[in-house]
C-alpha cells in the first residue's frame, strides 16, 4: 500500500493526497511534526528533507528541484490516471509554474497567520523559527497586516482561471488533469484554517472546486465504457 509522509496543510501535500484519493485505492498517510524531518531524512537516506513524500514498498519518491513533479507523475503511472497527456504536456508545465509560485505565495501566507490554531504546541518553536529563518523575523505578524492587500492579490491572480472555466468543467478540457489538482492543493492550504472562503465573484472556480472534492478515476473509466 502507498504511504504518503505529509504535513496536513501542507500545499503541496494536499495535492498529492487528493490524487490519491482520486485514483480509489486504499493509501495509508502519516504526519509528521513540521519540525522534525528525521523520518524524511532516513526514508531518503539523507538526500532530502521536505515533504511530500510517498513510500510504495521498497521505492521510497520525493522532488528533484522546486520544478519537478515526480510524485505525481509516479502516482499517475501507477494507476493510470490521464494527468499528463501529451497534448497538455507544454501548457501543464507552465501552468503549474505560475499556480506553485503565483497562488501558492498568498495561499500560505493567508494561511500562516493562523498558526497557533494549526500547529501543536510542542512543535510552535521550531514552525516559527523555520518561518522566520526563511521569510524574517516578525514575518507572520507582517502578513496578518497585509491580509486584506493579500486576499485582494489571491483573488486578482486567480482570475485566469475563472476564464479558463467559461467553456469546460477543468481547467483543460472535460476532466481533472494534474494542474486541477496543484491548483486545487494551493486553494486547499489557502482554506484550510476555516477563516476564509473563495473569492464570492469566482462563481465558476468555486463550482470547479466543489466537483474536485468529489470526482474520482473511476467516473471517466465508465465514461469510457459507454462511448469507446
Amino acid at each position: 500500500m502507498i504511504e504518503l509522509i505529509q504535513f496536513p496543510w501542507s500545499p503541496f501535500c494536499i495535492v498529492q493526497r487528493r490524487i490519491l484519493e482520486f485514483s480509489g485505492r486504499k493509501f495509508k498517510v502519516t504526519n509528521i511534526p513540521n519540525g522534525d524531518r528525521s523520518l524524511v531524512w532516513r526514508l531518503t537516506r539523507q538526500r532530502y528533507y521536505g515533504v511530500p513524500v510517498v513510500r510504495d514498498g521498497k521505492s521510497v519518491v520525493f522532488e528533484v528541484d522546486d520544478d519537478s513533479q515526480v510524485i505525481a507523475k509516479y502516482i499517475d503511472e501507477e494507476f493510470e490516471l490521464g494527468l499528463f497527456p501529451w497534448e497538455h504536456e507544454g501548457v501543464q508545465s507552465i501552468l503549474w509554474r505560475y499556480i506553485e509560485n503565483e497562488i501558492e505565495g498568498p495561499c500560505f501566507k493567508l494561511n500562516d497567520i493562523y498558526w497557533k490554531e494549526l500547529v501543536p504546541g510542542m512543535d510552535r518553536l521550531r514552525f516559527l523559527r523555520h518561518k522566520e529563518r526563511k521569510f524574517g523575523r516578525g514575518c507572520i505578524d507582517e502578513w496578518k497586516n497585509q491580509q486584506k492587500a493579500l486576499l485582494s492579490s489571491l483573488a486578482q491572480r486567480l482570475v485566469p482561471f475563472e476564464e479558463m472555466l467559461l467553456t469546460r468543467p477543468f481547467l483543460l478540457d472535460d476532466r481533472p488533469r494534474f494542474v486541477d489538482f496543484d491548483l486545487f492543493g494551493m486553494l486547499g492550504n489557502f482554506l484550510y484554517s476555516g477563516h476564509y472562503r473563495l473569492p464570492a465573484r469566482h462563481t465558476r472556480l468555486k463550482q470547479w472546486h466543489s466537483r474536485m472534492t468529489q470526482v474520482q478515476v473511476k467516473s471517466f473509466a465508465r465514461e469510457k465504457e459507454l462511448h469507446p
